[in-house]
């Protein structure tokens, strides 16, 4: 006997459209810290007092390690105590001021006949060499400041400053140990937060620097934040077909940490013929179950629509 078909097509079928990620269900992102540093020692030493510990909020310039200083500082108070010193400095000012007096006096004696060529020369010379020694002490004065200026520095570099602000997640070393080469702590800024966002081609010309987007944290009970892009690769990756994009999120009560997973909206509206799946033509119960239906020249074929589903199946 031969096989004889029913159809059940649903009323108004239609092939499901793409709900596409941007301006529907979001993006896959991740909410990291806006930036971090290792934070490390220009010069090699002995850790004397860490002064932060993990989990403490530091500010840009903070002290977070003194390393032991004992030599520098001794070479400090040397170099302040030399640029302190204006002994020399003094006394090659008066001798050069009597100098310049006696010389004054003597081509004066000597226009009026009463002293000699010869101690005329001898105290213009004398005036010459006393104006040179006040010059090399001046000069001693200031090399002494720049001693004192770079013992201060040596100093300086014994202690490690934070050279931002946020706060410390990392502590790699403890008091009494040798820095060298590797960082001593991690300081990471939590406010404001960045979000990465890996984004479809189709959407390079959709978004811009500066726009607006949502950011919903996945697994907190946290709101959905305003974002704002900071940064948008020039440069699509031909092997995923996407590009890269930046968002600062602000967080300013510290409430939610990095590390989190999340989905962000750009609201850039439908995506582009490229990005979408086709869409299916709109179709009455009837024309949508013909069109599911083979050509074949079967009178006996029967037509039932259904609400739900399209189901062929063969009747005996």
């Amino acid at each position: 006997m031969r096989a004889k078909y029913v159809v059940l097509a649903a009323a108004g079928l239609s092939v499901g459209v793409w709900s596409g990620v941007v301006g529907g269900e979001g993006l896959g992102c991740l909410i990291q810290p806006y930036q971090e540093a290792e934070i490390g020692s220009q010069v090699v030493g002995v850790i004397d007092h860490m002064l932060v510990e993990r989990g403490d909020f530091v500010k840009k310039g903070q002290a977070v390690v003194q390393l032991s200083a004992e030599v520098e500082r001794a070479a400090l108070q040397a170099a302040k105590l030399k640029a302190e010193a204006t002994a020399e400095l003094k006394a090659a000012a008066s001798n050069h001021e009597f100098a310049q007096k006696k010389r004054v006096r003597t081509e004066d004696l000597y226009q009026k006949n009463f002293i000699s060529q010869q101690a005329t020369d001898q105290a213009v010379t004398e005036a010459q060499v006393a104006e040179m020694r006040l010059r090399q002490a001046r000069e001693a004065q200031r090399l002494a400041q720049q001693e004192l200026a770079l013992a201060q520095a040596q100093v300086a570099q014994r202690t490690i400053r934070s050279p931002l602000s946020g706060v410390v997640v990392e502590k790699y070393l403890s008091e009494g140990e040798r820095v060298e080469e590797k960082p001593v702590v991690k300081v990471a800024t939590i406010d404001p937060l960045k979000v990465e966002v890996i984004v479809p081609a189709s959407y390079f010309s959709r978004i811009k620097q500066g726009m607006n987007a949502t950011v919903k944290p996945d697994g907190v009970e946290a709101e959905a934040r305003s974002a704002k892009v900071i940064v948008v690769d020039k440069v699509i990756d031909a092997a995923s077909n996407s590009f890269r994009v930046r968002l600062e999120l602000p967080n300013p009560n510290l409430s939610l940490p990095p590390g989190l997973r999340c989905k962000v909206d750009f609201e850039t509206g439908a995506p582009s013929a490229q990005g979408a799946a086709p869409k299916a033509a709109e179709a009455t119960p009837g024309k949508a179950a013909d069109s599911l239906l083979p050509k074949a020249a079967d009178s006996n074929l029967r037509k039932v629509a259904s609400p739900s589903v399209a189901i062929a199946a063969p009747v005996k």
